[in-house]
């Protein structure tokens, strides 16, 4: 009994010492925090002569900041002589070498560390960390790269050195080391590439890595991870024909389906490089009705050449060879879910470009009855047919159909783009309190584009009720703003051109400016754009669409007029002007692009 009672008073008088040292820590550390770094050797004093291996780093730190160099010296010392095969504290010396000046030293007892390193990758992983949490990232590396000869294997560590080589933006070892790690590891692309673009800074960066490339595709043919990297290189110069070449060159090489150069066409058609991303789809075609990204290409082929039309200066006998090409193709392969998504673009191309509105009805009450369709092209299908039954004056089969995409897909954005879709069939037909009813649903959109057009039709048909509770003008702005919307600019000028004079003391006036922008901007014609989108936030710098013009303007010198100077000045003009703008993100965004650094915020 006596000696069971001797047990439990020594077991309590070492927590009586562990809560002591607990508290004497803590109270070292906040010490350390406060700047007091005296009071806390103090304590690290006594608590490393308890428990030297706890509190060794704490108090060779704190010996440091207090400049007590010499003590720090004789403590590691101490600490390589009583522990002799644990690095740390060899590793802690020449950290105190260092510090007093003496780099050679330092230098002697590492390099004697790493020509012992042992052969085992868990202690040399071990001996780098040491390295690195002592702040010597250059020796972190050594020791990796030496336990790589030690171990005999090429691409040992080179997660592990990727991640230090990041850390020291070295471009051109990261990317070495990459090279070598990923044919063995093909799964990590993406986070190469991811993390090459963001270290990658100009021409000089991409042509060291063509060169590192070109050499190891001539060495190694057969391997190609080092021809998608390739790709992937011109890409990011948008060098495209150089992309798709190496992509054709790997497909012809390998006979594959034909699968990454329709996925590279995709990428292409998003940069607007449609006639390389055509020359792609093309390359697909010619495989043969047999492959199975045959149906796909066809489609996306007629896609890049509409896009490449309707975004370019076209006339009319482009539009008409256009829909001859997607009537072809729905003829070669038959009306069905494959081909709906070409279905969809016909009728779009003939309500909103041809102005046939009964030949792309047609086509949509077609496609709404093909079997197995997706769901969401299903949707997507009707709201285009409720927009060219509204154009076709066909108003209640239009809000018929909006309304049952909404109820079928609530609190989405095909649910809310529909309402959106009710919602201005009511204000183009004059019923704006009901339009304002459901916009001021929509400002809380999770699509911001959606929440920002229903803001500012919501405060459109407010501010003109305010001022005319009969809305007479608005009414006649609402169907100016129906033509623009079909599509139907001379029309819609002459209609906005009667506003002032039907009614002159109406309030429109920057509303109309915005709507002769439109237009203009429909047309290519951006020098008259320019002028009315600038007369916007000049004479009407508060009222409601001149952070939108003021953005605008920025857009079209950046991404239509190539001015980024200009450019520039408009996006910084959103910020300092209008931080509560919807537009504040993206224009922050753009202007640290243009400036070309990762500036912090303004």
């Amino acid at each position: 009994m006596k000696r069971f009672l001797g047990f439990v008073f020594v077991v309590l008088l070492a927590s009586a010492r562990l809560l002591a040292q607990g508290s004497e820590f803590a109270l070292a550390r906040q010490y350390t925090a406060n700047g007091e770094p005296e009071k806390a050797l103090e304590l690290y004093d006594k608590l490393f002569k308890q428990d030297a291996e706890a509190y060794f780093p704490f108090y060779l730190n704190t010996l440091f900041e207090v400049k007590k160099l010499d003590v720090a010296e004789a403590t590691a010392k101490k600490m390589v002589k009583q522990f002799p095969k644990n690095t740390k504290y060899t590793i802690a010396l020449g950290s105190v070498y260092n510090k007093k000046g003496e780099p050679e030293k330092a230098k002697s007892i590492y390099e004697e560390l790493l020509k012992n390193l042992p052969a085992n990758a868990g202690e040399i992983s071990n001996i780098a960390s040491q390295f690195y949490q002592g702040g010597n990232v250059e020796y972190a590396i050594k020791t990796f790269l030496q336990g790589r000869k030690k171990m005999g294997k090429e691409d040992l560590f080179a997660n592990e050195l990727i991640t230090l080589y990041r850390y020291k933006r070295d471009k051109e070892n990261i990317t070495e080391e990459f090279l070598n790690f990923l044919p063995g590891n093909p799964g990590y692309l993406g986070q190469a590439q991811y993390t090459l673009s963001t270290l990658y800074e100009d021409e000089a960066d991409y042509d060291m890595l063509r060169t590192s490339l070109l050499k190891r595709i001539q060495k190694d043919p057969q391997q190609t991870l080092f021809i998608n990297m390739l790709t992937w290189m011109y890409m990011q110069q948008k060098e495209y024909d150089q992309a798709l070449n190496q992509a054709l060159a790997l497909s012809r090489r390998t006979n594959n389906d034909g699968s990454d150069v329709y996925d590279l066409c995709r990428t292409l058609v998003a940069n607007e490089a449609y006639d390389t991303a055509i020359r792609g789809y093309e390359f697909i075609i010619s495989k043969g009705k047999t492959q199975p990204w045959y149906t796909s290409a066809k489609v996306e082929l007629i896609d890049a050449k509409n896009l490449k039309i309707t975004t370019g200066k076209y006339v009319y006998d482009d539009l008409v060879g256009l829909e001859k090409d997607y009537l072809d193709l729905i003829n070669e392969l038959g009306r069905n879910a494959s081909t709906t998504y070409a279905m969809q673009k016909l009728a779009r191309l003939q309500a909103f470009k041809l102005h046939k509105l009964d030949d792309a009805q047609k086509v949509l009450e077609e496609a709404g009855k093909i079997p197995n369709l997706r769901q969401e092209l299903a949707a997507s299908c009707k709201l285009d047919l409720g927009d060219v039954y509204l154009l076709n004056k066909l108003p209640w089969d239009a809000t018929l159909l909006y309304s049952q995409v909404e109820k079928d897909y609530p609190n989405t954005a095909m649910g809310q783009d529909a309402k959106f879709r009710n919602a201005k069939f009511s204000y183009y037909t004059g019923d704006f309190e009901f339009a304002k009813s459901q916009l001021l649903v929509l400002k809380t959109a999770t699509t911001q584009l959606i929440a920002n057009d229903a803001l500012n039709l919501s405060l459109l048909v407010t501010d003109n009720l305010a001022a005319d509770s009969a809305g007479k003008a608005l009414k006649v702005y609402a169907k100016a703003d129906m033509l623009i919307f079909a599509q139907e600019p001379e029309k819609a000028m002459v209609v906005l051109d009667s506003i002032n004079v039907l009614y002159p003391d109406n309030v429109l006036a920057d509303d109309i400016s915005m709507a002769k922008a439109r237009i203009y901007i429909q047309q290519k014609n951006y020098n008259e754009a320019i002028t009315h989108l600038k007369k916007i936030f000049t004479e009407h710098p508060t009222d409601l669409w001149a952070d939108d013009a003021v953005y605008m303007l920025a857009d079209i010198y950046d991404n239509q007029l190539n001015d980024k100077e200009q450019a520039k000045a408009f996006y910084q003009k959103i910020i300092t002007d209008y931080p509560g703008s919807l537009w504040i993100n993206d224009a922050r965004k753009r202007f640290r692009i243009l400036r070309g650094d990762n500036a912090g915020n303004l």
